[in-house]
């Protein structure tokens, strides 16, 4: 009997999910003994984030960005969620402005709007990515609905947000819509990785055959969407059925433009180097941005990286 295992996606399907499609289209979990359930963050408009399905047993994965892990492993009574994952090897993400806002650095991002998804962290980073550039790190901080986000750059609500460029920037590329992208690393913030496979730690000591099994299936859809990307964007497409996915070009030049991102040199999917993360921890807490809600910092412990990741179910 298969073992089924809920995994909450953390938008719409896309290029980031397609391994998991690829794998599912292929029939490589089900010989793997796994039935994969995927839950779409439409479900509920995106009220619960993924990773808060998984603390709350809605789910026992759940697709996030690395500060979820830091999030959970300091909440005094939540579970520590434990990335098992990367999706991607390198950050392909960015803080965007359109080209003709005159936005051209972040320093000029002060006195700006910026729309959030409120994650944790997330104002911290970009305030010091301002700062990091000569600006003062002071911009106002909008909430529009996750699905809107996007639409505000457009349209002149915000003047700037964070997106994927091998989806967010691909779009704008083919509507003609030119773009200032500002990447973390080149104004001196080691993001961690985004997105990460995060796991409730019950998952690690219940379920370690199934998880591992499911790593390698996963994998092997990615490896397969880098060496045959239209067989895995037709299986994408076919898999999600998704609205977002009816302009298969868009598809094909979306992944090909994350795909260079998604092995390790050596054409490994998911493994994460410690070092990378303790660089991003580390740096986060030197910047003294990691605290209670009442503002107070959370002392951590020189090895306090080491319990946010795992790359035991690789072995």
């Amino acid at each position: 009997m298969a073992t089924p295992i809920t995994l909450a996606l953390d938008w719409t399907p896309n290029t980031n999910h397609i391994g998991f499609y690829v794998a599912i289209a292929k029939g490589w979990y089900r010989d793997a003994g796994i039935e994969l359930i995927l839950l779409s963050p439409e479900e509920d408009n995106y009220q619960t984030t993924p990773a808060a399905k998984v603390a709350a047993g809605r789910a026992l994965l759940a697709i996030a960005p690395s500060e979820s892990a830091l999030s959970y492993h300091l909440h005094p009574t939540k579970p520590s969620l434990v990335a098992i994952a990367a999706l991607a090897q390198r950050d392909t993400s960015a803080i965007v402005t359109l080209a003709n806002s005159g936005i051209d650095r972040p320093a000029k991002l002060d006195g700006r709007r910026y729309a959030s998804y409120n994650a944790r962290f997330e104002r911290a980073i970009v305030a010091q990515m301002i700062r990091n550039d000569g600006g003062k790190g002071e911009f106002d901080e909008i909430f529009p609905p996750k699905l809107g986000i996007w639409e505000t750059l457009l349209t002149g609500v915000a003047d700037a947000t964070w997106v994927f460029m091998p989806w967010e920037g691909v779009q704008a590329r083919r509507a003609g819509i030119a773009l200032n992208a500002f990447h973390l690393d080149d104004y001196g913030i080691p993001y961690g990785y985004t997105p990460i496979l995060l796991a409730h730690p019950d998952a690690l000591r219940t379920h370690p055959d199934a998880l591992r099994a499911l790593l390698n299936a996963t994998a092997e859809g990615y490896r397969f969407a880098v060496h045959h990307p239209d067989e895995a964007v037709a299986a994408l497409i076919t898999e999600a059925k998704h609205p977002s996915l009816q302009d298969r070009d868009f598809v094909t030049e979306s992944l090909h433009e994350l795909a260079p991102a998604l092995l390790t040199a050596d054409g490994r999917w998911g493994v994460m180097d410690d070092q990378r993360w303790q660089a991003f921890v580390t740096w986060l807490d030197q910047q003294g941005l990691i605290v209670d809600r009442d503002g107070q910092r959370i002392p951590l412990a020189p090895d306090t990286y080491l319990a946010l990741f795992t790359n035991e179910l690789w072995n």
